[in-house]
C-alpha cells in the first residue's frame, strides 16, 4: 500500500554542508527503499513530502524524528494514495531562498516558507506548484 507523508522541521545546523549531507543521505537511502519525494528548504526550515510503502515511509519518518540534525519535527499530512505525485524523484530539492516570493505568497500570509502556519494540504499544494513550475534543483 502506498502512502504520502508530509512533515516540516527546523535544521539544527543550516550550513550548506549540513544541508547537502542530509540531502545526499536521503537520496541514497530512498532509492534503496523505494521512497520518492520532494524537499523544500529555506530559512532554516525543511518541508518534505515522502511517498512509498507504508512501512518504509513510517520507518523513515521515525528516523527523521530521532535525527539530531532536525528539531521541531511536525507531521502535516499522512494519507493513503493510489499513485505517487513525485514518482520522478528519489528526492527532488527546492531551495526556497531562490524562489520568486509571489509563489510563497500565493499559499500564505507572508512571502516566507512557514509550513507551521498553514495546513498540510496548503503545504502539499505549494510543493506541487513548485514541481509543476520546474523550481526543482535536482531530481536525485
Amino acid at each position: 500500500m502506498l502512502v504520502r507523508l508530509l512533515y516540516c522541521s527546523r535544521a539544527v545546523d543550516s550550513s550548506a554542508v549540513a544541508i547537502e549531507s542530509i540531502l545526499a543521505q536521503s537520496r541514497q537511502h530512498n532509492a534503496i527503499s523505494g521512497i520518492t519525494g520532494i524537499l523544500c528548504y529555506g530559512e532554516g526550515v525543511f518541508l518534505q513530502c515522502i511517498e512509498g510503502g507504508r512501512m518504509q515511509v513510517s520507518g523513515l519518518f521515525g528516523t527523521i524524528q530521532a535525527d539530531p540534525r532536525h528539531k521541531d519535527v511536525a507531521l502535516l499530512l499522512y494519507e493513503e494514495i493510489f499513485e505517487r505525485r513525485f514518482a520522478g524523484w528519489s528526492m527532488g530539492q527546492v531551495n526556497a531562498t531562490r524562489l520568486n516570493q509571489s509563489v510563497l505568497l500565493k499559499y500564505s500570509e507572508l512571502p516566507v516558507l512557514d509550513p507551521y502556519a498553514v495546513s498540510g494540504k496548503v503545504s502539499l499544494a505549494l510543493l506541487e506548484d513548485l514541481a509543476a513550475t520546474a523550481a526543482i534543483c535536482g531530481r536525485g
